[in-house]
């Protein structure tokens, strides 16, 4: 104590020294505090480019549906195949580029849009559903700019004819004798004009099916 009394001028060196140390503590915390609000700040933002990636896929495969819906909408309707025969011609460029888009768009596209992480595989899926509804979108204009115009009078009359046998097929008012000699003789004049895909087939017979022999199938369709 008599060392303190004589050395009490001390107090004042070691208060200042106490203060720098405690302001360096202090803003040192502040430092680390900042950090901390920057990484979290950082987190949330990569979380939400996450989220909007995982938004785009799903935008993206929703596309990629709707472009196959208007796909089937040719593919299980035999009378609007007779209409725009091109969309399942495989002799057409346009045909063939539009099939291999949609099988490319397929193969890329993911179980589920959390499955697709990979920004490079983003984009490749993004360009190839793209492709796919641009590829569709020629060719049906095409289909419909055209019609059946590459085939001779002859062969256009056979097309009609189906046309009007498929409708007395599918008429529920008409007899099942004639609704089974409409769908037969229709067959007949399309064999050998246009394509019917399995699918097709198996969605015209579902809907008379009740008037179908028990037979075997006829054979398929082959473009002449």
């Amino acid at each position: 104590m008599e060392f303190l009394s004589d050395k009490w001028w001390m107090v004042f060196p070691l208060m200042a020294t106490a203060g720098r140390w405690a302001g360096g503590w202090r803003r040192a915390g502040e430092r680390r505090y900042r950090r901390q609000v920057e990484l979290y700040k950082l987190q949330n933002q990569v979380r939400e480019a996450d989220r909007a990636s995982e938004a785009e896929v799903q935008a993206l495969m929703a596309t990629h549906d709707a472009t196959n819906r208007r796909w089937l909408e040719y593919e299980l309707d035999v009378g609007k195949l007779i209409d725009y025969p091109l969309m399942t011609d495989v002799r057409e460029p346009l045909t063939v580029a539009f099939l291999r888009a949609k099988r490319e768009a397929d193969g890329q596209r993911p179980a589920s849009a959390k499955d697709l992480q990979s920004v490079a595989a983003l984009d490749s899926y993004r360009q190839a559903v793209n492709n796919f509804a641009v590829a569709l979108d020629v060719a049906e204009r095409e289909a419909r700019r055209i019609r059946d115009t590459k085939f001779t009078g002859p062969e256009r009359q056979r097309l009609a004819t189906a046309r009007k046998l498929l409708m007395i097929a599918e008429n529920q008012a008409a007899s099942p004798a004639e609704r089974q000699t409409a769908y037969k003789r229709a067959r007949r004049e399309l064999d050998g004009l246009i394509v019917l895909p399995d699918v097709t087939v198996a969605a015209l017979e579902e809907k008379i099916a009740p008037q179908l022999d028990a037979g075997p199938r006829p054979p398929q369709f082959h473009q002449g």
